[in-house]
């Protein structure tokens, strides 16, 4: 009886159509700076990274940038291989296979729907803050405050749809004003500190805030270090964008690597200067205080300029930061997804109406709008429950993911590039040795993590949940938002498996797939 040799199967492809050469180094950089949104970040995290670590909070600063830079050299020397946009994604699944892949792609996708509620939220709070309403600024659960917080989600997803250069001269403006109001407020307070102008909470600045050793626990130091994650968090959008950058193969990586330097000085500077004049109580001013937990900068703003005159003015343009800031970050939060999800669904990996592009604004349409929309829909419920206080758990939450998609692209890059890591010592270090590191360390953060966000003893989550089953344990906030938003990713890898099977047959995607990238 004659038999038939099971067919090989037969790779598709088609191209993405984002525009070409449209960012250079200077706006790549301070795309990956601003996504970052140091001033929304630290106003919404520093607080909480000192009730661990105390006055050592400028040293978990420093640690945190370790696995950060060398996530962001693996990032930059798979840039070089595969200049595609679904980066993580497209990676992971050519180093690894289609279900890491996909995993990896959700990972990116569950990490920014999760923080553009506390963006969103950010963003309402401070317009009115801005303008004298600190009724309503004041209290994130208000109806008007959620209502802004929709019309901005809808701003700047319109901003995303129109163009990636209309997005990246918007980013030039509002990191401008980020960055000096940041350096202005760190210089007036280390100088009244140093002149004794200072308020009556206000410590001298140590040098052994540096220290790491004395952080005072693992719990501490790894609670701190995941936040400080989270306020790193953010240059990938660098590499994001890589298709639609100039020398695609080059600039985004290095952009990646520049900008987390960047957000170094920054964070190490602004925080040093903040714990010095603040201190570190539980009255006042103090960063231990906690009326003034969610909300850092707008409290200090009034304290390091003062009240009269010229002093209310920075003041006023100290909350506009924050406001710029988070539009920032928000915007850029929607650029990496949607680029995310246009490459998986351009391999087949989702539904293929998430490849759609605009034929005059050549940005995704679908995966823009969906990213807007789906931020919109989880961002109300959550503006409700408890006051507001699940989103505070979505941004500690959004630490498990970072970690999780991070430390993916280090091994990725290890594994991709292992038949050639011997060449020479520069590929050794910087193909092997630093991003495996990397990526072990976010691993090791990211699973002590998830352990301590378990025990709803630990106080990492704001809110708790009692399982309905037995035996009916009591589980912190921060692992359900992590645990439901993995399900969710979960029933879509089950659905598109069943619907779409191509990706899954590694028909659309393997190692030796060229990148589908824009005609040139």
């Amino acid at each position: 009886m004659a038999t038939t040799a099971p067919a090989q199967p037969v790779e598709q492809s088609a191209e993405k159509g984002l525009k070409t050469g449209a960012l250079g180094l200077v706006s790549s950089v301070v795309i990956g700076v601003a996504s970052t949104a140091p001033a929304y970040s630290l106003a919404a995290t520093l607080a909480f990274v000192v009730g661990l670590v105390g006055f050592h909070a400028p040293a978990v600063a420093v640690l945190a940038f370790v696995p950060m830079l060398f996530c962001s050299i693996g990032y930059s020397e798979m840039n070089k291989a595969d200049p595609d946009c679904g980066t993580t994604f497209t990676w992971a699944t050519r180093a690894f296979g289609p279900k890491t892949g996909w995993a990896g792609g959700w990972g990116i996708v569950a990490a920014d729907v999760l923080i553009m509620a506390s963006l969103a939220q950010v963003a309402g709070q401070y317009l009115f803050l801005l303008f004298g309403a600190d009724g309503i600024g004041s209290n994130p659960a208000d109806y008007r405050v959620l209502l802004l917080g929709i019309l901005w989600i809808v701003a700047m997803t319109y901003i995303c749809y129109r163009g990636i250069e209309v997005s990246a001269n918007f980013q030039k403006a509002l990191l401008s004003v980020e960055v000096v109001m940041l350096l202005v407020l760190s210089v007036t307070a280390l100088v009244r500190v140093g002149s004794g102008h200072h308020p009556a909470e206000s410590v001298t600045p140590s040098i052994s805030w540096l220290n790491p050793f004395h952080v005072g626990g693992l719990q501490a130091f790894v609670g701190g270090l995941i936040l400080m994650l989270f306020i790193y968090w953010g240059w990938d959008t660098a590499v994001s964008v890589n298709e639609e950058t100039k020398d695609k193969n080059k600039t985004p990586g290095q952009a990646a690597i520049i900008s987390t330097v960047l957000l170094l000085v920054t964070y190490a500077i602004v925080i040093f200067s903040v714990v010095a004049f603040a201190g570190i109580g539980d009255k006042g001013i103090g960063l231990n205080n906690p009326s003034n937990s969610s909300d850092v900068l707008s409290v200090l703003g009034n304290a390091i300029f003062g009240g009269g005159g010229f002093g209310t003015f920075l003041s006023r343009l100290l909350i506009l930061m924050v406001l710029s800031s988070a539009a920032a970050s928000t915007q850029t939060t929607i650029l990496p997804t949607a680029r995310t999800t246009l490459s998986m669904a351009a391999y087949k990996a989702l539904p293929a109406s998430f490849a759609k592009i605009h034929p005059k604004h050549l940005t995704p349409t679908v995966s823009t709008i969906v990213m807007g929309a789906v931020s919109i829909a989880i961002y109300i419920p959550m503006n409700y429950i408890s006051g507001g206080s699940v989103i505070a758990d979505a941004v500690t939450g959004v630490g498990l993911y970072i970690a999780f998609y991070y430390g993916l692209t280090g091994f990725a890059c290890v594994w991709y590039y292992r038949k050639t890591l011997t060449k020479s010592m520069r590929d050794l270090w910087m193909r092997g040795i630093i991003p495996l590191l990397g990526g072990l360390i976010m691993y090791a953060a990211g699973a002590y993590s998830l352990w301590e966000d378990w025990d709803v003893g630990t106080g990492n989550s704001f809110t708790t949940y009692k399982l309905p089953f037995y035996p009916n344990w009591h589980v912190g906030g921060v692992f359900m938002l992590f645990f439901l938003s993995a399900l969710a990713g979960l029933l879509a890898f089950a659905y598109m498996r069943l619907s779409a099977p191509a990706f899954f047959r590694k028909e659309t995607l393997t190692r030796s797939t060229p990148t589908l990238v824009p005609d040139e």
